[in-house]
Order: C-alpha cells, then structure tokens, then sequence
C-alpha cells in the first residue's frame, strides 16, 4: 500500500488522504466490474398470461450465426453436437432456426459463413412457411434485420448468415393481416425478432400460444418492429444459463450466439 506524505495542515492532510481512497476504490471497482462477465442473455417472461423465455444479444457483444452441417459434414441435428464443434465453447444460447425437410435440409433460403447453401423459395404451398408474407432473418457483421422475403431479395444483401422461414410475425410494426385473435390453433413456438440493428432478440414459448399472442409478445412486449416465425412443436432452446438444453426431436438449422473474443 503507497503511503501518502503530507505537509498541508492536519485537515487537509487528512481530506487528500480521503479523496485518494476514494479513487483507488473506484478504480477497483472499476476493474472488478470490466472483469465481470456478461450477464446471460435469457431471462423467464410472463405475457398475456403464458410463459416464455426470451434472450436478447447485442451483436456487438455476441457473433450471432447459423450451423447446419459439422465439421465431418453430417447434419448437428442438435445442441449436444453443435457444442462439440470448435465454437461451442463459446455458445450463450442456440435455438432451432427455420423448417426443414425429412432430410433437415432448409426450406428455403439459407446462407452460412456468407455461402448461399440454399436459394430463397418464393413458391406458394401449404403450411405455415407459405402463409404469406414469410421472411428473411439475416446478420452482416454486427448489424441484424428480418425482412419479408420479397423485400429482402429486391434490396440483394450479401448476408453473412440468413435463413428464411414463415410467417412473419410482425411486419413494420404490424402484426401479419392473416392472424386471427379469435384462432384455437395452439403449439410451443419460437421466433427471432430485431429491436434495432445491432439487438437481436430470441423468444420461445413454454405454454401453447396462438399465432396473434406471439406475435404481440414481439411487438408490444419485445418492442420488434419485425419478427419472424421459425416453428411450432419441434421448437428447442439451448441456455446454460437457465440449464436448459432441449432435445425434443432432430433438427435442420440451428441459429446461435457465441461470446465474441476479446
């Protein structure tokens, strides 16, 4: 400890002892608190009485990204294998990212590490991918957006990462034109939202919800001008955290935040 010399008078002495205290505490707590790891992104949320967990990044914290295929090329399918990979170590959180065939290739759209791996699908069909408008999540460097696909394609982004899925759930502050208050059809279901470009924001649903209560948890709880729909039923989240790890059925594209490297 620095001893402090003093020919002030006895008070003032004393005061400029004080006063040096005082910063060195601050400054300790200064280095305390940087050395402080972040807190974990997802937190429990009560909505229109139902239970969610939602998870909110900051991209310039998090490098949000999609995985689809392992190293040795077969599909993760899963958490437990998606950590096992060189960047689970710093996985925060992953949730199942877009539909997917019987194979658990995607949908439609998918880009990974900036390589289109799949074209956009603009077909009409049935399901909920094709209940127009569908959309795009996609993330370049630190900046995130969700787009209706159409719009999406017209603007030619060169994402990093984006996958496609259906519907979208809030489409500039709107909620989809298709959505009924008055629907019965309940599943768990997840979806990703973006409050700016730079926060991106994951929501999964522990009770059964309707299409329209999801879609309002976005945008009027959430603060989402733009969201979208990912999946119902096979929805799965991973948050060490809250230790969970969900291992309902095996997925095709997985979208996942990794603590970025100091």
């Amino acid at each position: 400890m620095k001893v402090i010399s003093c020919s002030l008078s006895r008070v003032a002495c004393r005061t400029l002892i004080l006063l040096s205290g005082i910063l060195v505490s601050l400054g300790l707590f200064a280095e305390r608190s940087a050395a402080q790891p972040d807190p974990d992104p997802c937190r429990p949320v009560r909505f229109a009485d139902s239970a969610f967990v939602v998870c909110t990044v900051d991209l310039r914290r998090y490098d949000v990204r999609l995985f689809w295929r392992g190293p040795d090329g077969d599909v993760l399918g899963s958490f437990s294998r998606l950590k096992d990979t060189p960047e689970g170590s710093r996985l925060a959180l992953a949730m199942n990212a877009g539909m997917y065939h019987e194979d658990r290739s995607p949908v439609g759209l998918y880009v990974e590490n900036g390589k289109e791996l799949k074209a956009a699908n603009t077909r009409n069909g049935p399901g909920n991918f094709h209940l127009k408008p569908n959309g795009v999540f996609f993330v370049k460097g630190n900046r995130a957006g969700v787009l209706e696909t159409d719009t999406y394609l017209k603007r030619k982004i060169r994402p990093d990462h984006a996958t496609q899925s259906g519907p979208m759930l809030v489409i500039n502050g709107r909620i989809h034109p298709k959505f009924s208050e008055q629907s019965t059809s309940l599943k768990i279901r997840n979806g990703i939202g973006v409050k700016d470009q730079h926060t991106v924001v994951f929501a999964i649903s522990d009770d059964p919800v309707t299409f329209s209560a999801f879609a309002r948890l976005f945008r009027d709880h959430l603060g989402c001008a733009n969201a979208l729909f990912l999946d119902g039923s096979v929805s799965s989240l991973y948050a060490p955290a809250l230790e969970r790890m969900d291992s309902l059925l095996p997925m095709g594209p997985i979208v996942g935040a990794l603590r970025r490297r100091p």
